[in-house]
């Protein structure tokens, strides 16, 4: 199963910004929402990574504002290394190799459920070294992203 996060920004409650409205509720009604050690975060998981992108296509509006990151956790790629929602829609369109996305990383810290600063590292995952954490989360990127 693929699953999809969306990291909301700081000064939106992402959760009721996007149940507030009726378009992006409809969007999410078939999906219950996971649990996450992180504040401000929604995850769903869908069936397939085709699945993913088409949810994150039709809550685009809603990302583009209230969201700071959408990411896709693809099993076939990799188990606990998310892919930014640009990196996986080059892997579906066929645009880049699965085995050629592990090059350009952005590693959070989380602590007290919050978001750190991000920790950019290339060619594997930088120790977050920044502060103190309670875990730390790694994404995948694009290379134009990074």
């Amino acid at each position: 199963m693929t699953r999809v996060r969306v990291l909301g920004k700081d000064e939106y409650d992402l959760r009721g910004e996007l149940l507030t409205s009726e378009t992006s509720r409809e969007a999410l009604s078939t999906y219950d929402f996971l649990e996450t050690r992180i504040e401000n975060v929604v995850v769903v998981e869908t069936a397939t990574l085709g699945g993913a992108l088409a949810l994150l296509n039709d809550l685009d509006w809603y990302l583009t504002r209230y969201a700071r990151a959408s990411e896709v956790l693809e099993p076939s790629v990799s188990e606990d290394e998310w892919l930014s929602r640009r990196l996986a829609e080059r892997i579906y369109e066929g645009k880049i190799e699965a085995d050629d996305t592990d090059e350009f990383y952005v590693v959070r810290g989380v602590s007290d459920g919050e978001l750190l600063q991000p920790l950019y590292s290339r060619r594997e995952p930088a120790e977050y070294d920044l502060a103190e954490t309670d875990f730390v989360t790694v994404t995948r990127l694009d290379e134009s992203e990074f």
